[in-house]
């Protein structure tokens, strides 16, 4: 159905493809691997007409013609249409009006809206979303939102659909669902591309494999030589193509750095209790009591709403909840924390799980993100030392392997590993005693998770204390010396390394909690 054939594509500074290679059957599940960086997502914006025809060298041939593609309407004439990780819906509007927008049912120029209903209807059916078409977007958790994009494109007559990160932000569920779709569409014939770091899901949907490194086609691998059959590729076979070596150990061998302070608590959180920020009966976190040594890495398990985010926004500068009550001491002393700017001047970090909302300014640069915590360490009589603050961001750039031409280059235009390590360094040079991680490694490759996660146990070896967040159990398990399990907002169990186990913590995540 698809080649791509010598596809090299340049920036500013950076080549992000070289004689790239792709071809794609019909109806087949193809999956596209790589670090973060190396070149996926500018492959697919070449292919559906983001990167238009004239700003790239190499040729497109779509069942058997070539093609060549002005912009995005180009491409989805042809049936070629994208689904980016952001999704691009519009909130306030309805489901069925997302769905035909830029692709309106009309007569004469005037919207039918019945066969616009209609229509949205039948796509929903077809993509297993039970909602009426006139709900509002807004009103959909993310995964149903995902849904009514596959809808959208499946209203443009989709022959090649690509899927950017599908899952990255859904929980268990809606990922087994949106997956059993993407099955379900290729058995209707639609090829689809699908871009992911979760190799598990990878062997479990994708009948061939293509691996990209530092914009290079690397090798096409066979998943699975028929639909139904059982995958033949290992996840560390994978793996060894995206990074050019073996991962023997995917976490850094881990040793805890008691020290003279190994009993000195760094933070303690007491009686904790945060409710929602409109409904005020409602306890998102309810009476929880945690604490975090020096050189300790600390960890909080939970299924989706289970209360830990909510419970370390609220923590750090109160950012998220209304009427919250409890106490916070840092080194033994409580901390005033009720603002974010307290909460740092009290030794507090949060790298928050949505960088590109809370934790990047992405219209500004790298030098400048880095400094954003530390500006008054930066100061010279009141002003800023611009030279000082790009000799740090430099330094960290090194230090953290950031891939970027330039420490003056904007940050949205970085991949999602390197924008991370940009917020981590923020972070590190604001020196804190408490460091909070949530999701760290979310859309990142098993490269960068690795070094992410050096840099957290090297961390911990100064003294630093940690507090990690993660949905993925195997991350928990590799990386903490204790975990804490959280279920509706409520701790449910803390074990130690020795006694964690994946379903020892799944069976403390699952606990029904009594109320009062």
């Amino acid at each position: 159905m698809l080649e791509m054939r010598g596809i090299t594509k340049s920036f500013p500074g950076v080549t992000a493809l070289s004689d790239v290679h792709l071809t794609v059957r019909a109806g087949e599940v193809h999956a596209l691997c790589g670090e973060n960086g190396a070149g996926k997502s500018t492959l697919m914006k070449v292919l559906s007409g983001v990167h238009p025809q004239g700003s790239y060298e190499g040729d497109v041939l779509f069942e058997g013609e070539p093609v060549s593609f002005r912009d995005i309407r180009d491409a989805e004439r042809r049936g070629i249409v994208i689904i980016h990780q952001e999704l691009a819906l519009v909130p306030h509007l309805s489901i069925a009006e997302n769905i035909h927008l830029g692709n309106e049912r009309a007569r004469r120029g005037v919207v039918d809206w019945n066969a616009t209903l209609h229509g949205a209807q039948r796509l929903l059916a077809r993509v297993g979303l039970r909602e009426h078409p006139h709900t509002p977007v807004a009103d959909l958790g993310v995964g149903r939102q995902q849904l009514v994009e596959i809808a959208k494109a499946l209203s443009k007559e989709v022959r090649l659909l690509i899927l950017d990160e599908p899952t990255a932000a859904l929980n268990d569920e809606d990922s087994a669902h949106l997956l059993a779709l993407i099955l379900e569409l290729r058995d209707q014939g639609v090829a689809c591309v699908v871009i992911s770091h979760k190799l598990n899901e990878i062997r479990r949907i994708a009948d061939t494999v293509t691996v990209l490194r530092d914009g290079r086609t690397v090798e096409t691998l066979p998943v699975r030589t028929a639909p139904d059959a059982e995958p033949e590729v290992s996840e560390d076979r994978i793996i060894r193509g995206m990074v050019g070596r073996d991962l023997d150990h995917r976490f850094p061998d881990r040793t805890p750095y008691p020290g003279e302070d190994a009993d000195r608590v760094a933070l303690a959180v007491r009686g904790w209790t945060v409710r929602h920020p409109v409904d005020r009966r409602r306890k998102v976190v309810d009476d929880v009591s945690l604490t975090v040594r020096r050189g300790e890495i600390v960890g909080i398990a939970g299924l989706m709403g289970a209360g830990r985010t909510e419970l370390a926004m609220s923590v750090f500068g109160r950012s998220y909840g209304r009427h919250v009550a409890g106490t916070v001491e840092v080194d033994g002393r409580e901390a005033a924390t009720g603002t974010v700017p307290a909460a740092i001047a009290a030794g507090l970090a949060y790298v928050t799980e949505d960088r590109k909302r809370y934790g990047l300014h992405l219209d500004d640069t790298v030098h400048r993100n880095i400094s954003l915590a530390s500006l008054p360490s930066l100061r010279r009589h009141g002003v800023v030392d611009q030279h000082q603050e790009r000799k740090v961001a430099e330094t960290y750039r090194s230090a953290m392997n950031i891939k970027t031409p330039t420490v003056l280059e904007q940050v949205g235009r970085l991949s999602g590993g390197n924008q991370q390590k940009v917020v981590l360094s923020k972070w590190i040079h604001a020196d804190p005693r408490v460091l909070i991680l949530d999701e760290p490694t979310r859309g990142i490759d098993v490269g960068a998770k690795y070094e992410i996660y050096t840099v957290v146990d090297r961390l911990a070896a100064q003294g630093k204390a940690v507090l990690l967040i993660s949905s993925e159990l195997p991350e928990l398990l590799g990386m903490c010396d204790r975990i804490y399990t959280m279920a509706e907002g409520r701790l449910t169990g803390e074990v130690t390394r020795d006694e964690a186990t994946q379903e020892t913590l799944m069976r403390h995540m699952t606990m029904t909690v009594s109320r009062s």
